[in-house]
């Protein structure tokens, strides 16, 4: 794989379980693995989003100065666009995947909310037809 990253959106999850994150991303979301260094830190990359997941053994994962920890989990999230929101959240369901709710119809489109083994949340989005 190519060691220019230049092109990429580089983005940063803390995870409990760096392998469990890889499988995760690779086997339901259609990453491909770039960088395996577990149990601290791996790299995946879909199109041009390369997913940072840093493990409690990373240098992200290291305490901060006030005492403060950093953790998985949160609200800001990575936003995945899907063809056919409905299709894929059966397929997910149908691989175990939990939903934070159902799918929700706005005016820009569809959305639903998932969590990664981490509780870090991923959203599948359908734009609306124009």
């Amino acid at each position: 794989m190519s060691t220019d990253l230049t092109g990429l959106v580089h983005v940063r999850y803390l995870v409990d379980d760096v392998e469990a994150a890889v499988a995760f991303y690779t086997e339901h979301l259609g990453f491909t693995l770039r960088t395996d260094a577990a149990p601290a830190f791996a790299d995946v990359v879909r199109g041009n989003l390369r997913l940072l997941l840093s493990g409690p053994a990373s240098s992200a994962g290291r305490p901060m100065p006030d005492g403060r920890t950093p953790e998985p989990g949160g609200w800001n999230r990575i936003h995945l666009l899907v063809e056919d929101i409905d299709a894929e959240v059966a397929r997910l369901r149908a691989a175990g995947i939990g939903f934070r709710n159902d799918v929700v119809t706005g005016p820009g489109g569809r959305q639903i909310l998932l969590d990664d083994p981490a509780g870090n949340p991923v959203e599948l989005f359908q734009p609306a037809t124009r």
